[in-house]
């Protein structure tokens, strides 16, 4: 796609926005002066505020992803030229660093809504409040949404963990299997179902598997383990960005954290099933033959191992803070690309039935891009987002995801894909 098209398309649809939307000046409605720099520390966690002299009355507080260590404080993905994108159209922006690093999901919503508040009550009253969250980030952005209408208007969650944490726990722990029945889980690790607390996947995990990659006998090994967790192949052993590493960091040292902070295992795979096609079974075979083994032998070691249960409280603890009803009271858009080798965009498929569920699907809007990658999301499709979420929230029409003119196809948008189904059942 072109530059020139690029912005034709932008400005066509930023155009569409102003003419609808008519917002009023808010320059009656914040308590200084703008623009407002803002930076510093609330309730333990460093937070940013960003406000423009133009602001456009719409305030968007970010819930930021999964970091191993306090992050410097953004207010926007993309840091900081996501940032200086939305300040430069009109924005208002807030984001926290949460006090700790990890799977700092309770630590998340409470920030976010302390610092939701403080905006308000030191910088100006919004016109609207969006919360949007990308990958832990949606999480928090799902919970909060549920539990405080009253505080958001609306939530936008980028490449979101739609399923809930512990069923993608489980994932993570259908990996850790996987690994176990190929190449044995080392027991310096912990266990398959119980990952040692203090385990560092750079010292201890990295060098392992970094060893395991480069030996060709291994090859058959490895697609094995991709294709029963139906991850994808695009960029799967490609350094730097390659998702087998990054998924074994979340099957590990992340696991291992979060169950520190639950205080025991939370993955289970009691009602859990591994297949692979007949076609997958075919392509695996002659690559399994030189190391004597069938695809069809590994899965039965798989599928005789469903006894792995997780410590109650434990799960349930992880349920309270990171699993949602599908009670919506304000509306939601997630956005999500079609190839997502950490967060599987099957989650979408399992959060729409969970709103479903609920009966609230008139609250829920689903919309996908084309793209390979984690949250690899272009500025102008969050702009999109943002515009349709803007505009469902002033004129009460739910957005048409199939509607070229909010989702355009010439930036990405894919308005008749359907996310797959859950890799293990």
């Amino acid at each position: 796609m072109s530059k020139s098209i690029s912005k034709v398309t932008a400005f066509l649809t930023i155009l569409l926005f102003a003419l609808v939307l008519q917002a009023p000046t808010v320059l009656a409605k914040v308590h200084v002066k703008l623009p407002v720099e803002l930076e510093g520390t609330l309730n333990r966690a460093a937070y940013k505020i960003r406000v423009p002299v133009n602001w456009n009355g719409t305030l968007l507080v970010y819930a930021h992803g999964y970091t191993e260590d306090v992050p410097t404080p953004w207010a926007a993905p993309g840091y900081e030229d996501g940032e200086d994108f939305l300040f430069s159209m009109g924005y208002a922006i807030a984001g926290t660093s949460n006090r700790s690093g990890g799977w700092a999901v309770k630590e998340g919503i409470q920030n976010t809504l302390a610092l939701t508040n403080f905006f308000r009550g030191h910088v100006g009253n919004p016109d609207r409040i969006i919360l949007w969250g990308f990958s832990m980030g949606s999480v928090i952005t799902f919970k909060s949404i549920e539990k405080y209408p009253g505080i958001y208007d609306g939530a936008i969650a980028g490449c979101a963990v739609g399923a809930g944490a512990a069923k993608n726990y489980d994932g993570a722990l259908a990996l850790a299997l996987a690994y176990d029945v190929t190449f044995d889980w080392p027991e310096s690790w912990g266990s398959v179902g119980d990952v040692r607390d203090d385990l560092d996947f750079d010292t201890e995990v990295a060098p392992v598997l970094s060893g395991q990659v480069v030996n060709p006998l291994n090859t058959g090994l490895f697609e094995f383990i991709r294709m029963v967790n139906d991850l994808p192949e695009e960029e799967f052993y490609t350094p730097p960005s390659a998702w087998l590493f990054t998924d074994m960091f979340f099957v590990t040292q992340a696991r291992a954290e979060l169950e520190w902070r639950a205080h025991g295992p939370v993955a289970q795979n009691l009602d859990h099933f591994y297949s692979l096609t007949p076609e997958e079974i075919i392509y695996l075979d002659p690559l399994l033959y030189p190391l004597g083994l069938d695809a069809t032998t590994l899965l039965a070691e798989m599928n005789a191992r469903t006894d792995i249960e997780a410590r109650l409280p434990s799960r349930k603890a992880v349920e309270r803070y990171a699993d949602y009803t599908g009670n919506l009271k304000r509306p939601v858009i997630t956005i999500h690309t079609t190839v997502d080798g950490l967060v599987h965009v099957a989650n979408e498929g399992v959060y729409r039935d969970t709103v479903s569920a609920a009966g609230k699907e008139d609250l829920l809007v689903q919309v996908y891009v084309e793209s390979v990658g984690h949250c690899t999301f272009e500025p102008l499709q969050l702009l999109c987002a943002i515009q349709a979420m803007e505009l469902w929230l002033v004129t009460g029409v739910k957005p048409d995801p199939m509607n070229p003119s909010l989702f355009p196809p010439a930036l990405g948008f894919v308005n008749d894909f359907e996310p797959p189904d859950w890799p293990h059942k």
